[in-house]
């Protein structure tokens, strides 16, 4: 029996990607290593997708507080345009807001030390990781 597609999140950023998996039932979202966004980006992603059998990638969309686009909206819009193509798998889009903050105080209730909290990699991560379960959590409901 197949196991079931894994779920990728992405937490897209001008400098790094957060990103996170799910667990192969999908219930838990686990982060992965930070990507710095580079020209190795694209192939970076064909090799998570390879090692793990993703079925579709979420990426964080840049809302602002009205629930309308933000300003980073078109740059974020480029990235999943060009995603879609190199990886062919579906892409869905998943609304980001308050998951750098809520990564912040939850690293913060974890004990994370000041100075990690500080390293944008570590909020990134736990920001791919919290807007992962939020759409996990989502598709149980």
């Amino acid at each position: 029996m197949q196991s079931p597609k894994r779920v990728l999140a992405i937490d897209y950023g001008s400098r790094r990607l957060g990103v996170a998996i799910s667990d192969p039932m999908n219930i838990i979202a686990q982060g992965l290593p930070t990507l710095e966004n580079d020209r190795a980006l694209y192939e970076q992603l064909h090799v998570i997708v390879r090692d793990h059998p993703i079925g579709c990638i979420v990426v964080g969309m840049p809302y602002n507080l009205k629930g309308e686009l933000g300003v980073k909206a078109k740059e974020v819009e480029e990235f999943i345009e060009r995603l879609r193509t190199e990886v062919g798998i579906p892409v869905i889009t998943w609304d980001e807001r308050f998951t750098s903050k809520l990564a912040q105080s939850a690293m913060q209730e974890m004990g994370t030390k000041k100075m990690k909290r500080r390293r944008k990699g570590a909020v990134d991560q736990m920001a791919s990781v919290l807007l992962l379960q939020s759409y996990l959590d989502r598709r149980k409901d």
